[in-house]
């Protein structure tokens, strides 16, 4: 059996977790990653009959009962992932009656998942629904982004439109839009179903105050939504303070979304 830290799964992990701490997304042990694995690949390294312990999940998981995840551990630092995976991540299977997660590898010093992972599940299950394709959940807490929520209206027509106007790449790199959720109690099933609810419709919930999740096919494909939404979030902080000569018009966004193919929310712009 291969050796599982040279796996590439958690070297993505590492790799990924490293680079959103040194952005300054996940802060302490802010933020968490899920990344579904199929069973072939993990079967390289682990050996997925002999669980080490059994994790209740504390909700009704069925929908991804038998599915393998890799997913980012709860109190954990992201600075610290890549110096010490098996501490700091875990590769759980969550369980047939889809009410506990068998832990088949990590969480060495007998911890558990991030207490945000029954809140990834129901973003897995959500996005599963509309897209089979869907690997990754991703939470974070962008500074720009974060900030924009206190000077901005927490509308999500009003939002998307803003974040859109600020880079050419927006529309057509997040042409579904933006979701947003008001101010919930983190760490709870009703902000994961809440979350769950608006995932079948974005790839991206902000968190009111908190932080965003972004979903993907990819590692990439998440980490570049979240990454983009952060640039035009930049830019807004950068420049809502100044009077406003230039912009990107909505006629021009409907261009961009149209040469590119994208699949846009047209009832986000305001077209005659």
């Amino acid at each position: 059996m291969k050796d599982i830290l040279t796996a590439p799964f958690v070297e993505e992990m590492r790799k990924t977790t490293a680079n959103m701490y040194r952005l300054g997304w996940d802060e302490r042990n802010g933020g968490n990653i899920s990344l579904m694995l199929e069973e072939r690949e993990a079967a390289e390294y682990l050996d997925l009959n002999d669980p080490v312990r059994i994790l209740p999940l504390g909700f009704d998981a069925m929908p991804v009962a038998g599915r393998i995840f890799i997913v980012t551990g709860t109190g954990r630092y992201f600075k610290n992932v890549d110096a010490d995976p098996e501490t700091n991540l875990g590769i759980v299977r969550i369980s047939q009656d889809g009410r506990a997660a068998e832990l088949l590898w990590g969480y060495r010093d007998g911890g558990t998942f991030t207490s945000e992972f029954p809140a990834h599940l129901m973003s897995h299950m959500a996005r599963l629904s509309v897209d089979p394709l869907n690997r990754v959940i991703m939470h974070s807490h962008p500074t720009c982004t974060l900030a924009m929520n206190y000077v901005h209206e927490l509308d999500e027509k009003k939002l998307t439109h803003t974040l859109w106007e600020m880079c050419t790449e927006c529309i057509v790199v997040f042409p579904d839009g933006v979701g947003v959720l008001p101010w919930m109690l983190c760490g709870t099933n009703s902000i994961g179903e809440a979350t769950a609810e608006k995932m079948k419709e974005f790839r991206l919930v902000i968190w009111a105050m908190h932080g965003i999740y972004g979903a993907g096919r990819t590692m990439d494909e998440a980490f570049g939504l979240i990454e983009t939404v952060e640039k035009a979030a930049q830019v807004y902080m950068l420049t809502s303070h100044l009077p406003r000569i230039n912009t990107i018009r909505d006629e021009q966004l409907k261009e961009l979304a149209e040469h590119f193919g994208v699949n846009y929310r047209r009832d986000f712009l305001n077209l005659s």
